[in-house]
């Protein structure tokens, strides 16, 4: 699959990968500075974004996905720095322990490996197949239907993203939502291996959230990833790159330039 991705800038490469309903654009502004010392790339995993629609989602899929655009890059392994978000930090595990000679360093944020409850998810998928796309008129109507099954204006706002207009001046969503809502078991499968990766990973969690436990940063990290570190940021919460912007970019900075 040709995953969609925007480059910027120049050097040791850093990816980066969004994610659940994300899109590269989430990552813009930050992608914007580490440009001006890193080669960057952000990238549309499948079922989101601009990106190709399957059938099939899967963390072994996905990974795969991201090897091909390494080697249509053809990215130096040796320097490759690798970032997830969420789902995406999942794909990035799940790359760096099936594949540790493709990277040089791992960076994942908010997500440990062990399994995930995706039950939290139902009210999101409920909104989002609630807009009726067929006579939608407007973002606003989008945002009223949203309302009715999410109360948080700003998760109403990062899903709106993911809302266009086709070439007939119709509505759609740019994610594959029966895809995903048909695998949401599978994007919240544990991350497994049966040797650890041994190179350098940065874990940073949000210290409101509750998706990296003391529990994954005593045991299930270090067991899979022995050369970790997990950076906690406070005041943030799971979208840790969206709240603390410069803090993030200072931890990823200084661990992927080292």
């Amino acid at each position: 699959m040709q995953l969609h991705y925007r480059e910027q800038g120049q050097g040791r490469p850093l990816v980066i990968l969004h994610g659940l309903f994300g899109t590269l654009d989430n990552w813009q502004s930050l992608a914007r500075r580490w440009a001006e010392q890193f080669r960057v790339i952000a990238v549309d995993l499948r079922n989101h974004g601009r990106s190709p629609h399957s059938d099939e989602h899967s963390y072994e899929l996905m990974a795969q996905d991201v090897l091909e655009l390494f080697d249509t890059l053809e990215l130096d392994s040796s320097q490759l720095v690798l970032l997830g978000h969420s789902m995406g930090g999942k794909v990035a595990m799940r790359l760096a322990l099936s594949h540790p000679d493709r990277l040089a360093k791992l960076v994942v944020l908010d997500i440990a490996p062990r399994f995930s409850d995706m039950r939290h998810q139902d009210e999101i998928l409920a909104g989002l197949h609630a807009v009726d796309l067929g006579k939608l008129e407007n973002r606003q109507q989008a945002d009223e239907a949203l309302a009715q099954h999410i109360k948080w204006p700003d998760v109403r706002q990062f899903l709106l993203k993911n809302l266009y207009r086709r070439d007939d001046n119709s509505f759609a969503w740019r994610p594959n939502l029966a895809a995903l809502t048909a695998e949401m078991e599978a994007i919240g499968a544990e991350i497994t291996a049966e040797t650890p990766f041994l190179k350098p990973a940065l874990f940073i969690r949000g210290g409101k959230s509750d998706y990296i436990s003391t529990e994954d940063k005593l045991y299930h990290i270090p067991q899979l990833f022995p050369n970790s570190v997990v950076e906690t940021v406070v005041d943030a919460g799971h979208w840790v790159h969206a709240e603390a912007p410069d803090k993030v970019y200072e931890l990823v900075t200084a661990f992927a330039a080292s």
